[in-house]
């Protein structure tokens, strides 16, 4: 089972990940906040404070995305960043 197991929150929407088949990236969430349980993320105050659960982020409204979401969208950023 894929897990978030260190989150480092870098500002605005942005948080670095490190998961535990070893991959590491950075995930911008911006954008991707909608639906209700996502509307109170859109303060960056709220956002920034996060907990890592056991296997993924979790904020106290409830919200939390899974670990293979949040895998696919640092592995894309980080090609789209790799290769502009």
């Amino acid at each position: 089972m894929l897990r978030v197991i260190e989150a480092d929150y870098l500002g605005d929407f942005r948080v670095r990940l490190a998961f535990s088949d070893g991959f590491a990236g950075t995930v911008d969430l911006a954008g991707l906040l909608d639906g209700p349980v996502f509307v109170p993320l859109n303060d960056k105050n709220v956002f920034q404070h996060f907990e890592l659960t056991d296997h993924t982020l979790q904020w106290a409204c409830g919200a939390d995305f899974a670990p293979e979401y949040l895998r696919e969208i640092a592995r894309a950023e980080s090609l789209t960043t790799a290769h502009p």
